[in-house]
């Protein structure tokens, strides 16, 4: 059962399911410039919200070891909201404020406008890696499920080579199942991780 907090913005009501801090195991399973990269790794990965209509979103990975030993591998940090046209009441961009005040609250109504013709949601998903890479991501909710395809990434000068990625969630048996599709180091669009987490206490 998902328990929907009595202050989240109308707008986050179709991402409730994901708030909270999850924790779990993955692995990886990818081939790339003569490599064969395998292993299994440790997982945590936060949604929260401040008031905005958007989530908070940060995420850390560390490959395990034999024994205690665990080996960082990226940070990602980022925001998901449902996409939608910015109107005068919101701010930005930067640090402008709204040119209008908003006369009332987005409802549940206005959010249902937003539904698209297969019933979900469109989303926007802007995350930052630690390594230099950053992504854009649309993609649909719909129910405890979302599908994100890149729309866009960028690379600084250092950063290794990574050109896309599609990304699968998905709420499962009150576990927050994921799966990565990467296409990075010269590779093709192929599977790459995956891991099951549960809801830290």
């Amino acid at each position: 059962m998902i328990e929907i907090p009595t202050d989240l913005p109308a707008d986050l009501v179709p991402l409730s399911w994901l708030l909270g801090v999850w924790e779990g195991t993955g692995v990886i399973d990818y081939e790339a410039s003569g490599h064969h990269f395998t292993g299994e790794f440790a997982h945590r990965v936060s949604f929260s919200h401040d008031g905005g209509d958007f989530l908070n979103y940060s995420a850390g990975a560390w490959l395990l070891g034999d024994g205690e030993a665990r080996t960082p591998l990226v940070a990602e940090t980022g925001f998901w909201r449902l996409a939608r046209p910015s109107a005068d009441h919101d701010p930005g961009p930067g640090l402008l404020p709204a040119m209008v005040e908003a006369s009332a609250p987005r409802t549940a109504d206005d959010v249902e406008t937003l539904r698209n013709a297969d019933g979900g949601f469109d989303i926007e998903v802007s995350l930052v890696h630690s390594d230099g890479v950053s992504e854009l991501y649309l993609g649909q909710v719909k129910g405890p499920r979302i599908d994100l395809a890149t729309d866009a990434v960028v690379r600084t000068a250092g950063a290794k080579h990574y050109a896309a990625a599609t990304r699968l969630f998905g709420l499962v048996d009150a576990h927050l199942l994921w799966a990565w599709d990467i296409a990075a180091l010269g590779g093709e669009l192929a599977s790459h991780a995956s891991a099951r987490l549960a809801r830290a206490e």
